[in-house]
């Protein structure tokens, strides 16, 4: 073990010692650091996509103190520890890895990822068994997910059964009903329940265009996300330079600045 990483375990030890430690950290638990989990491992994919390694090592110090905070929560009520999860994810690899740690031989990295999906499902199959439950091809798909990430693996899972499209313009066929819906639900008054769910529709059917067409629409939607971000900004500097504010343009000159914006952020 590295010093480092014995020095972290140490800290956090003393950080949860119930007479000496830190009153915050020693009132937490498993459901009160989770969401802050979730929030480190998206950190680290901001860095990453910023590529800014000097934040990503700050951002993977901050996701390991999560992994090491709830294996001390773990410890201190004698359910498992920091060395058992360490354990764990070891055996997964090897056991996962057959063509590394074994005699197996894969062709290239997309034969790599079938491999590992078999495996994943010969293992939902066994604890299934184990536990005395039928397997259904969608267990293990945590509900805790984003639902734009819950969606992709549902789709994947789904596809792997044979339940898929055969192609993307069979996916944008789909689209375009789902849009028809849409509009069809909103000309009839439709309650906030119906549109919803009609909206609701069209959102997995874009993550399941995206899938078809070799894209991750975590990373698409990130990209839109910061391109409108950029755009709207530079729209608002254009007026601010005219020495108007937002609230003081009208929708028409929103438009031309927005236009501009578009054409000085193409690229």
């Amino acid at each position: 073990m590295s010093t480092n990483l014995e020095r972290l375990l140490d800290i956090m030890a003393r950080l949860r010692d119930p007479e000496s430690g830190c009153p915050w950290d020693v009132e937490q638990d498993f459901s009160t650091i989770a969401p802050h989990t979730i929030e480190e491992a998206y950190e680290v994919a901001d860095a990453i996509q910023r590529d800014d390694m000097a934040a990503l090592v700050d951002e993977l110090g901050d996701l390991l103190l999560q992994v090491v905070f709830h294996a001390r929560i773990a410890a201190e009520a004698e359910l498992f520890d920091f060395e058992a999860v360490a354990g764990a994810i070891c055996d997964k690899l090897v056991r996962r890895h057959p063509h590394v740690f074994g005699e197996e031989i894969v062709a290239d990295a997309a034969a790599q990822t079938e491999a590992w999906e078999d495996h994943k499902a010969g293992e939902r199959r066994d604890k299934a068994a184990s536990d005395g439950f039928d397997h259904g091809t969608l267990d293990g798909v945590a509900v805790g997910l984003p639902a734009l990430t819950r969606a992709l693996k549902l789709q994947k899972r789904a596809a792997r059964a044979g339940f898929d499209w055969r192609q993307a313009d069979e996916v944008l066929q789909k689209f375009a009903e789902e849009i028809a819906e849409l509009k069809a639900e909103m000309s009839d008054g439709a309650d906030p329940t119906r549109l919803a769910d009609e909206t609701g529709d069209l959102l997995f059917t874009c993550v399941n265009l995206a899938r078809k067409l070799g894209i991750d629409p975590e990373t698409a939607l990130r990209h839109g996300n910061a391109k409108f971000e950029k755009r709207f900004r530079r729209m608002e500097a254009d007026l601010a330079a005219q020495g108007q504010g937002l609230d003081d343009a009208s929708f028409d000159e929103k438009e031309a600045a927005w236009g501009r914006a578009k054409r000085q952020t193409a690229k």
